[in-house]
C-alpha cells in the first residue's frame, strides 16, 4: 500500500507563487515516476509535470518557464514551485506515482488564483 500525502495548495492573487509537496510512503520498493496533474471544473485532468527515476522532466506547454517540479530521492517526496500564476491555474492538484507498473494518486489539494 503507498500513500501520496500533498500539502502546499492555497488561495493566491495573479503573478503569485506557490509550492506543492507530495509525500509518498508505504511499500515503495522502486518509484519509476512522481509527477503532478490538474483538473478544473467541468475539464478533464490534464498533466502538469512529471520527473523520472533518472531525473527526466516533461512539463505542459502552459506551465513550462513558470513551473518547476523537483524531487528528494531520500524522502519520497515531490515538489511543484509554481511561480507567475494565472487565473487559468486554478484546479485541484493531484500528485501521482508510478512503481512498478502501479499508479497512485493523492488526495488532491486546491489551489485558487484569484484577485
Amino acid at each position: 500500500q503507498v500513500q501520496l500525502v500533498e500539502s502546499g495548495g492555497g488561495l493566491v492573487q495573479p503573478g503569485g507563487s506557490l509550492r506543492l509537496s507530495c509525500a509518498a510512503s508505504g511499500s515503495i520498493s522502486r518509484i519509476n515516476y512522481m509527477g503532478w496533474y490538474r483538473q478544473a471544473p467541468g475539464k478533464q485532468r490534464e498533466l502538469v509535470a512529471v520527473i523520472t527515476s533518472g531525473g527526466s522532466i516533461n512539463y505542459a506547454d502552459s506551465v513550462k518557464g513558470r513551473f518547476t517540479i523537483s524531487r528528494d530521492n531520500a524522502k519520497n517526496t515531490v515538489y511543484l514551485e509554481m511561480n507567475s500564476l494565472k487565473p487559468e491555474d486554478t484546479a485541484v492538484y493531484y500528485c501521482n506515482l508510478g512503481s512498478q507498473g502501479r499508479h497512485y494518486w493523492g488526495q488532491g489539494t486546491q489551489v485558487t488564483v484569484s484577485s
